[in-house]
């Protein structure tokens, strides 16, 4: 698959992860639990899909790039692990009010993070001096 297909998938998974945990908390925040939350299972699996996704296309992105052999670069690492909290985040909102209230704080906070981790790769390894820049994509 192209690229670009890789990156929709890997957005589509991001957006579908925010929707469900934002959407979580309000209904905490507006009074709610987990027994009487009637999309709770429909949350759990578009959580466990956009999760999915998030995981597809991140690696057909890097497959395509050609950094998936050798160990993976640190930013990605990074990224694993904000995935890694927020794919857990899902059980927070039901731990209390304050436990979701601080969850939509967080989340585009996190949202962010992974961005901005994505877009300027710290942790990346400064190629020798002298080194042959490689192409982008």
């Amino acid at each position: 698959m192209p690229y670009a297909l890789y990156k929709l998938i890997h957005f589509l998974g991001m957006f579908m992860v925010v929707v469900v945990l934002a959407a979580t908390a309000m209904h905490v925040l507006r009074g709610g639990t987990r027994a009487d939350n009637p999309y709770r299972r429909s949350f759990a699996v578009a959580h466990g899909i956009g999760a999915f996704l998030v995981l597809l296309g991140g690696f057909g992105m890097l497959a395509r790039l050609g950094l998936v052999s050798g160990g993976l670069p640190g930013w990605i690492v990074v990224k694993l692990v904000i995935w890694l909290v927020l794919t857990a985040g899902l059980t927070l909102p039901y731990r209390g009010r304050s436990m979701a209230r601080a969850l939509l704080v967080i989340l585009p906070l996190l949202a962010m993070s992974a961005g901005a981790v994505a877009l300027y790769k710290p942790f990346t390894a400064a190629p020798a001096v002298g080194a042959p820049v490689p192409a982008s994509p």
